[in-house]
């Protein structure tokens, strides 16, 4: 057996692109658009490592240009990738307009949302950084 990816619906798919390749730094590894099925896939992966996936399920608006509207559920818990500095990681998500909802007060783990509210939970590779500012200062944003 082995894992192959984690599938999420997204709303917008240039949105979602910013968010997993510009902000986050996935890289696009294929991509195949349906016109019968009126949909694109879109598989990502950490640079380096394409054996773990998410693929983006882009279902296009119908005739009258009416998108279909996603509500995640809590059983969906979230996706994670091992970062090598947490501090830089969360600074480029800044960046790009990111909301830090859980910070890397303990130079261990952070949490971000999707456009489409998936949770993203961000480890540090290795040991826990030393504890830093703005981090270790900044209070938790919405849920995560």
């Amino acid at each position: 057996m082995k894992y192959l990816h984690t599938m999420v619906r997204v709303h917008d798919l240039d949105a979602s692109m910013r968010f997993y390749r510009d902000a986050l730094g996935l890289v696009e590894v294929k991509r195949a658009e349906y016109e019968a099925g009126r949909f694109t896939l879109v598989y990502l992966a950490a640079p380096g490592d394409e054996d773990a996936q998410i693929e983006l399920t882009y279902n296009w608006p119908d005739a009258s240009g009416q998108a279909e509207v996603y509500t995640g559920g809590r059983n969906f818990g979230h996706v994670a990738y091992a970062v090598n500095d947490i501090y830089a990681a969360c600074q480029r998500l800044m960046d790009h307009g990111v909301t830090i909802n859980r910070p890397p007060r303990d130079g261990r783990m952070a949490f971000v949302r999707s456009p489409d509210g998936i949770s993203v939970e961000l480890l540090q590779a290795g040991p826990a950084l030393a504890a830093a500012e703005p981090w270790t200062s900044m209070p938790n944003i919405g849920t995560w």
